[in-house]
């Protein structure tokens, strides 16, 4: 007898391959690289993190840049839960256990983790090679914690390896339970930092890589596991609701974006429980919400905002396919684009070591895209030809 929590028809084959879902993970790698684009070449970032003042903008400009960037995020978590659903219907039909499948979501994961440390770390300290001293700005306030000079930094691959390790066991558990569990990774870090956190304390380090982001002495955590892998778990149950109701696919991602867009403005509104930090009163500091970890007010915009994307792209497929191969191209080839992306906008900053305006920034953030369009086709296509439980496959 099967697990209730498995997932084997022939529908979930055929959803292995949704451009939609393709199209989507393009959209948030091509923006993600908006964001790395003007750390490395307009020399500029932003934090939001809980506990520090929020980022001031000068201009909208300088605030939208930001913003659309935060659907990156709850974006790759959220697919990557879709993608461990839909990834081990395709290992089931192909003979693999129950066990061999959870081994390979923890290879994968363990693999991630490695990646942040040894090729992705590196690459930020690039943005300070040929800089001129004092040229890079960091819009918000100082990362809440303290001690000595962090250099162990822990970002979204060391997150995205985390959650993948311990889905990678629980993914198969009935969806209310998936549920719970998601609820409760979500809300526990909102409720420990409303309540307890302390944003001068320098926590113990199991408690920064699980819980509440933070510097304490060499440990610079900015995404946690626990908040991050409730939009996994979000992502994994969505995969059975479409199974059983894919007519209604459309629909029901926009229904359920919309209604996590009037969630955001309610829960922005009433301010408190949710919000982390309150708005300002001014219409920035309205949708200037915490990322770190994600408030609730945070992830309701955001995702509400995905889901609302992924409901157009499920209605454009066919427009997809033929206009946009940039963002299917992307897509297949996330982890590679991620990887590559750092290093190319990198070498670009090094022509400017006084960094370029943030407008001046726009023309090498599409030239960093056209650069790597090529390659991630080349690796799209060479990594199809490798056996499915191939590392290259990884990418």
């Amino acid at each position: 007898m099967k697990n209730s929590g498995s997932i084997s028809t022939p529908l979930a084959a055929a959803v292995m391959r949704f451009p939609a879902l393709d199209a989507m993970r393009g959209t948030i790698m091509v923006l993600m690289a908006l964001d790395h684009a003007s750390y490395f070449v307009a020399r500029t970032h932003s934090q939001e993190f809980w506990g520090a003042a929020l980022p001031v903008y000068e201009n909208a400009l300088g605030f939208i840049t930001r913003a659309v960037t935060h659907l990156c995020a709850p974006g790759f978590f959220f697919l990557m839960g879709i993608g461990i659903a839909l990834l081990a219907t395709s290992r089931e039909r192909a003979g693999w256990s129950a066990h061999k499948i959870s081994l390979f979501y923890t290879a994968r994961g363990a693999l991630l983790i490695v990646f942040q440390h040894v090729i992705e770390n590196p690459a930020w300290l690039l943005a300070f090679v040929f800089a001129e001293p004092q040229t890079f700005t960091s819009l918000g306030g100082p990362v809440p914690g303290g001690g000595s000079p962090g250099q162990h930094y822990f970002g979204v691959l060391y997150a995205l390896g985390g959650t993948l390790i311990v889905w990678s066991w629980l993914h198969r558990l009935p969806s209310i339970w998936i549920i719970a569990i998601s609820a409760g990774a979500l809300l526990i870090p909102q409720a420990l930092i409303s309540m307890i956190a302390d944003p001068e304390t320098p926590y113990a380090a199991w408690l920064r890589l699980l819980i509440i982001p933070g510097h304490t002495n060499q440990w610079v955590v900015f995404y946690p596991i626990m908040p991050w892998m409730g939009v996994t778990g979000l992502g994994i149950v969505t995969v059975r609701v479409l199974i059983k109701r894919h007519k209604e696919m459309v629909r029901w991602f926009w229904s359920v974006g919309s209604i996590l867009l009037l969630f955001f403005f309610v829960v922005r509104l009433a301010g408190g429980f949710g919000n982390s930090i309150a708005a300002d009163g001014s219409l920035i500091g309205f949708f200037n919400t915490v990322k770190y970890p994600p408030s609730l007010a945070f992830m309701a915009l955001s995702m509400g905002i995905n889901l609302l994307l992924l409901g157009l792209f499920f209605n454009i497929q066919k427009t997809l396919q033929a206009w946009a191969q940039p963002l299917l191209v992307f897509g297949q080839t996330a982890l590679f684009f991620y990887l590559l992306h750092l290093y190319v906008y990198a070498l670009i900053g090094f022509a400017f070591p006084k960094g370029t305006s943030l407008i001046g920034m726009y023309p090498f953030w599409l030239l960093g895209l056209v650069l790597m369009y090529p390659a991630c086709l080349y690796y799209g296509r060479f990594k199809h030809t490798k056996p499915i439980g191939s590392i290259w496959r990884f990418f």
